[in-house]
């Protein structure tokens, strides 16, 4: 996917609240994406079909509302000569709150990147998976899951679990065959053993070192398993420095992977902070040893936004989301790297008590 700059994140971040706090009272708000390259048209022919349908509904009311959002969405669709080259996502309906009063809005906005989805549907909210998928960070957590017989790889993306690969050991169960010596069972079951630990680091190798936006890798299964795997060199010193969790699980395999993502909510949580609290502490040490490297305060914060001298904005998330806006617009305009701050750390609740908006200078501005 391409990126998107950091202003339309934030517009599609608010689009996207904006339409999904509309609620309808039965399945009549419709939702319609078109992807990239495809035929509006087709899809103008499809609602007048759906709307046939729609005569159908025995509920009055749900009827009246579900035909009046078709119809307001077909005229919609027809002001574009053809599907804009990101595609389109588009939304109609009656967004009253008040029970037996119409106010029949359309929304719609050509997304950032190309949509790949094409959707109609009616329901009693927006549908809006495929936008957020857009504005989900790019950051990447790898995932292994193992024990003495089977491995699962993964990459976490945002909320999404993507599955990479699984393998399989030829460690022997624990009856040994008869005739077998047991010293030289468990010699085949050791040797075995360090054949999978070895196929497991050169996947992990394979998958996670170089992988962009990697940010760290969790690994899972019996604890017995996990610490003999860990103790010994078979994983790079490069990638080691990666690993950040290993958690005890009950289950391997696709499971395992799910156990190990949310038996680390807490580790990937601190993470996200930790980003937060080490920009803070940077923003600090420049406050009291560099002044002129930074700026606080709106008025000066924005004019040093203006100069073109911030290189790091800071914003609080306890902004009015207007004021957030204005100030990712400015700093779209001059490539400056915006960063919204929550105040789960003692930095962050200094800078909503300082003015809510700071900023880490290029230059110095110091008179």
């Amino acid at each position: 996917m391409a990126d998107i700059t950091s202003k339309e994140k934030f517009d599609l971040k608010k689009f996207i609240k904006d339409i999904s706090k509309h609620r309808g009272r039965h399945t009549e708000l419709v939702t319609v994406y078109i992807p990239a390259g495809y035929d509006i048209n087709k899809v103008v022919n499809q609602l007048q079909q759906e709307q046939g349908t729609a005569t159908n509904i025995k509920s009055s009311a749900t009827r009246k509302n579900v035909i009046d959002a078709l119809e307001r969405m077909i005229q919609h669709l027809r002001l574009f000569k053809q599907t804009p080259p990101n595609g389109l996502a588009a939304f109609s309906g009656n967004v009253s709150e008040q029970e037996g009063k119409s106010d029949l809005q359309v929304y719609s906005l050509e997304p950032p990147v190309p949509l790949n989805v094409r959707i109609y549907r009616c329901d009693k909210l927006f549908i809006t998976e495929p936008l957020e998928g857009m504005v989900e960070t790019k950051e990447v957590y790898g995932l292994v899951v193992l024990d003495n017989r089977d491995a699962n790889f993964a990459v976490l993306k945002g909320k999404a679990i993507i599955h990479l690969r699984k393998t399989h050991s030829e460690v022997p169960g624990k009856m040994r065959a008869g005739g077998q010596s047991a010293p030289r069972f468990a010699r085949l079951r050791e040797g075995a053993a360090k054949e999978h630990y070895k196929k497991i680091a050169d996947y992990m190798t394979e998958l996670f070192l170089g992988l962009e936006g990697l940010k760290g890798i969790l690994i899972g299964g019996p604890s017995i398993t996990v610490n003999n795997f860990m103790q010994k060199d078979y994983v790079t010193g490069d990638l080691k420095k990666k690993i950040i969790a290993q958690k005890d699980l009950s289950y391997t395999g696709e499971f395992g992977v799910q156990e190990l993502v949310d038996r680390s909510q807490d580790v990937l949580a601190a993470e996200e902070l930790a980003e937060e609290k080490a920009i803070m502490q940077r923003f600090f040490n420049l406050l009291s040893t560099k002044p002129g490297m930074v700026s606080y305060g709106a008025l000066q914060t924005e004019e040093a936004l203006k100069m073109g001298a911030v290189e790091t904005l800071l914003l609080s998330e306890n902004l009015d989301p207007a004021v957030i806006e204005k100030f990712e617009e400015e700093a779209e305009k001059v490539g400056t790297e915006v960063k919204i701050i929550s105040t789960d750390s003692r930095e962050g609740v200094q800078l909503k008590e300082m003015g809510k908006i700071a900023a880490i200078l290029r230059f110095s501005i110091d008179n």
